[in-house]
C-alpha cells in the first residue's frame, strides 16, 4: 500500500491547512484502488479524527484571533493618541471578527436627545451613514435608550422594533437584515451604540454578543480617556504657555517641565497616587500628603503632620473656589477635584517659598491625582457590578441554576458552599441621593470584596454576603463602620451562617427580617443577629413560615382591646399610640403630629388605660405595646 493510501496522508493534509473537502481524497483513491472495507474503515476513523482535529485547530485560531484584536484594541488604548483613529479601528476589528458584512458606531446627543453615525466599516450608503435614531426608534434607537443589548435576524421583518421611515429608508439603502446593538457604557450611563450587522438574514451567537460586549467595552474606555486626557492635555498646554511667560526663573522652568514630563508618563502608564506624590516632592522637595474626600490617607512622602480636618475642609472649599492652591501657615492645599465632584486634597509642605510655577505643578498634580483616580474608580466599579449582579442572582427567587451561580461565583474567587452570612443594611444608611448613596454602596463593594464575600444594593436595602459564621459579630462590624463612613447612626441586620446557594436566598429575607426587628425595638443604629433577637427573632420567623395565629393571639392579648374599639368606633387611638411612641412620650409633639390638641391626645391615652389597664406605661408593658403596633403595621399596610 502506498502512503498515498494510508492515514499519513491525512497528517500531511493537516499539515498544509487543507480545505475539509481534500479530507475525501485518500478514501477516493482509495476505493479506486480497491482496498479492503478493514483499510477503508480505517481510513474513514483516521479522516474523522482529522477533521476533529482540523476544526479545533479553526476554532482555536478563531480564538487567538479574537483575543489578538482585542489585544491590539488594548495596546491602541495604552497609547491613545488619536480617538477617532482608535474608534475606526475597534469598528473595523468587531467586522473582521465577527465576519460581518457590515461595523458601525453610535453615540448619544444629550443636547438633540438622540444617538448619530458616529464610525462606519463597509458601509456603501450615504444616507445609511447619515442616520440619526431617536431615542427608542429602530433597534439602535432601543439600545441607546435601555442600554441593553438587542440582536435581530431578520430587522425588517422583526415587530419588536418601532420602525421608522428614516430609519428602514437607511438601513434598506444599506441592505442590512441581520443587525447585533450592544451597549457603548460609562458606569450606569449608556452613551451610545456598537454594532455588526449583515446583508443576510442570519443569527448572532452568544460568543458573538460577548465578543461585541467586549469590543464596546474597550470603546467606551477609549472614549472616556480621551475626554480625561484631553483636559489634561490643556492644562499642561496651560503649563507650558505659563513657563513661555516666566522664561527668566529658568530654575522654575526647569522644574515645571520635569514635573510635566514626568505627570504626562504617569498618566501614560497608569501609575498611582504614590507616584504623583513621589514626582511632585522629587521636583519641588518638601513633604506631601493626599488625602480622598473623606480623609483617608492616600500617599505621603516626607515628614508632615496632618491637618485638623476643620482646616482641610476650609481650604479645599477655597482652592475649588479660586480654582487654584491655597495657602494655610506653612501648608499649600490643592483640591482634588472632577467636574463639581471632591475627590480629595494634596497638601503640600514646601521646603521654601514656592514660586507661581511651582504652585501651577501642585495644581497639575492634583489634576492627575483626580485622573488616576477616576481611572481606578472606572475598574473598581467594573467589579463591583460584577460582584452585585452575582450576590442579586443569588438572592433572587426562583434560584437559576446554582452551578452556574458556583462557576461564577469561583471566578471572583468567592466559594459558595463555604459558611457565609447576609447582612442587611437599613434605609437610614442610604438615605442620601447621589455620590452619598453611591458611596455607601462603593464602601460595601470595598468591604465585602476584600473578605472574600459580595454586596449589592436591593429593594432599599444593601446587601453583604461575608464569609464566616458569625451573624451577630458581622452585622455590628457592619453597622459601625458604616455608621462612621455615613457619620449618621445605620442599622444592620444579619442571619447565617448558610452553606450553599439554595439557602441564600432565605437567608436575606431573614435578615431583611431582622433589620425590620430591631428598627421595631428602638435598636436604630445598632447592628444583630436574628439569633440574638429572642422573642422577636422567633415571632417574625412565625409570622413568615405559616405561623401567623401566634402573632395575632400576641397582638389581640397585648392591644387588641385598642384595635376593636378603632374598628368599631372609627376612631384613631392606634394612631395616636404609633405618634406618642414615635416622639419619645411628648404628648405636646404628638399632639403637634397628629394636628390635633393638646388634651384630644390626652383624653385618647386616658381611654387606652381604660382599656389596656392602668399600668400600660409600665417600660416592659410599653415595649410589647410599642412591638405589637410595629407588628400590626407591618401586617396592615397603608
Amino acid at each position: 500500500m502506498s502512503v498515498m493510501s494510508s492515514p499519513v496522508e491525512f497528517l500531511e493534509l493537516l499539515a498544509r491547512e487543507a480545505a475539509a473537502v481534500e479530507f475525501e481524497g485518500p478514501l477516493i483513491a482509495a476505493r479506486s484502488a480497491g482496498l479492503p472495507a478493514e483499510r477503508l474503515a480505517e481510513l474513514e476513523q483516521a479522516k474523522t479524527v482529522a477533521l476533529r482535529v482540523r476544526a479545533l485547530l479553526e476554532r482555536r485560531r478563531r480564538r487567538e484571533s479574537e483575543l489578538s484584536g482585542l489585544y491590539d484594541t488594548v495596546s491602541d488604548l495604552a497609547g491613545l493618541r488619536d480617538l477617532d483613529e482608535v474608534l475606526r479601528a475597534i469598528v473595523h476589528r468587531a467586522r473582521h471578527l465577527l465576519g460581518a458584512d457590515v461595523a458601525y458606531m453610535t453615540l448619544n446627543d444629550a443636547e438633540r436627545g438622540d444617538t448619530y453615525m458616529r464610525v462606519t466599516d463597509g458601509s456603501v450608503s450615504a444616507q445609511f451613514q447619515r442616520l440619526r435614531l431617536p431615542m427608542g426608534a429602530g433597534l439602535g434607537g432601543l439600545v441607546a435608550q435601555s442600554g441593553a443589548p438587542y440582536v435581530t435576524a431578520n430587522y425588517p421583518q422583526d415587530e419588536r422594533f418601532h420602525h421608522t421611515r428614516e430609519i428602514d429608508a437607511g438601513v434598506g439603502e444599506e441592505g442590512l437584515v441581520a443587525i447585533l446593538g450592544v451597549p457603548l457604557r460609562l458606569g450606569s450611563t449608556s452613551i451610545g451604540v456598537l454594532y455588526a450587522a449583515n446583508r443576510t438574514a442570519r443569527p448572532f451567537a452568544r460568543e458573538e454578543v460577548a465578543l461585541l460586549l467586549s469590543l464596546a467595552a474597550h470603546a467606551a474606555v477609549a472614549i472616556d480617556t480621551a475626554r480625561l486626557l484631553a483636559e489634561t492635555r490643556a492644562a499642561l498646554e496651560e503649563l507650558s504657555s505659563a513657563n513661555t511667560t516666566i522664561r527668566a526663573h529658568s530654575s522654575s522652568v526647569e522644574r515645571a517641565a520635569a514635573a510635566h514630563d514626568r505627570m504626562t508618563a504617569l498618566v501614560l502608564r497608569g501609575g498611582g497616587v504614590e507616584d504623583v506624590a513621589a514626582a511632585v516632592t522629587d521636583v519641588l522637595g518638601g513633604a506631601l500628603l493626599a488625602l480622598d474626600a473623606e480623609g483617608r490617607r492616600l500617599a505621603q512622602v516626607g515628614e508632615i503632620d496632618e491637618p485638623d480636618r476643620a482646616e482641610i475642609v476650609e481650604a479645599v472649599a477655597a482652592s475649588r473656589t479660586e480654582g487654584r492652591s491655597v495657602r494655610r501657615g506653612v501648608l499649600w492645599y490643592a483640591a482634588v477635584v472632577a467636574g463639581a465632584e471632591n475627590l480629595g486634597v494634596l497638601v503640600l509642605r514646601p521646603e521654601g517659598e514656592p514660586a507661581d510655577a511651582d504652585q501651577r505643578i501642585l495644581e497639575r498634580a492634583a489634576l492627575v491625582t483626580a485622573l488616576l483616580l477616576l481611572f481606578r474608580r472606572t475598574v473598581a466599579e467594573a467589579e463591583g457590578r460584577v460582584r452585585g449582579e452575582l450576590l442579586d442572582d443569588l438572592i433572587a427567587r426562583p434560584l437559576r441554576d446554582p452551578d452556574a451561580l458556583r462557576g461564577r461565583a469561583r471566578r471572583l474567587g468567592v466559594e459558595l458552599d463555604a459558611p457565609h452570612v447576609l447582612v442587611a443594611v437599613g434605609d437610614d444608611a442610604i438615605a442620601a441621593t447621589g455620590s452619598a448613596r453611591q458611596r455607601v454602596l462603593s464602601w460595601a463593594t470595598t468591604y465585602a470584596s476584600t473578605r472574600g464575600g459580595l454586596a449589592a444594593a436591593r429593594d432599599g436595602r444593601v446587601a453583604l454576603m461575608l464569609p464566616g459564621q458569625d451573624a451577630g459579630g458581622s452585622a455590628r462590624a457592619v453597622a459601625r463602620d458604616l455608621s462612621r463612613i455615613t457619620g449618621r447612626p445605620v442599622t444592620a441586620g444579619a442571619s447565617g451562617p448558610s452553606t450553599g446557594p439554595d439557602s441564600l436566598a432565605a437567608a436575606f429575607r431573614e435578615a431583611d427580617r431582622c433589620l425590620t426587628a430591631l428598627g421595631a425595638l428602638g435598636r436604630s443604629g445598632q447592628g444583630a443577629s436574628s439569633a440574638e433577637l429572642g422573642f422577636v427573632g422567633l415571632l417574625l420567623g412565625a409570622v413568615d413560615d405559616g405561623g401567623d395565629a401566634d402573632v395575632s393571639r400576641f397582638l389581640t392579648a397585648t392591644i387588641g382591646p385598642v384595635i376593636d374599639y378603632d374598628a368599631r368606633r372609627g376612631t384613631a387611638l392606634v394612631r395616636t399610640l404609633e405618634a406618642y411612641f414615635g416622639v419619645g412620650g411628648s404628648l405636646a409633639r404628638a399632639a403637634e403630629q397628629l394636628h390635633v390638641h393638646v388634651n384630644t391626645v390626652t383624653q385618647r391615652l386616658e381611654r387606652v388605660g381604660q382599656l389596656l389597664g392602668v399600668d400600660w406605661q409600665r417600660p416592659d408593658r410599653a415595649l410589647e405595646v410599642q412591638l405589637a403596633l410595629r407588628l400590626h403595621r407591618l401586617r396592615t399596610p397603608g
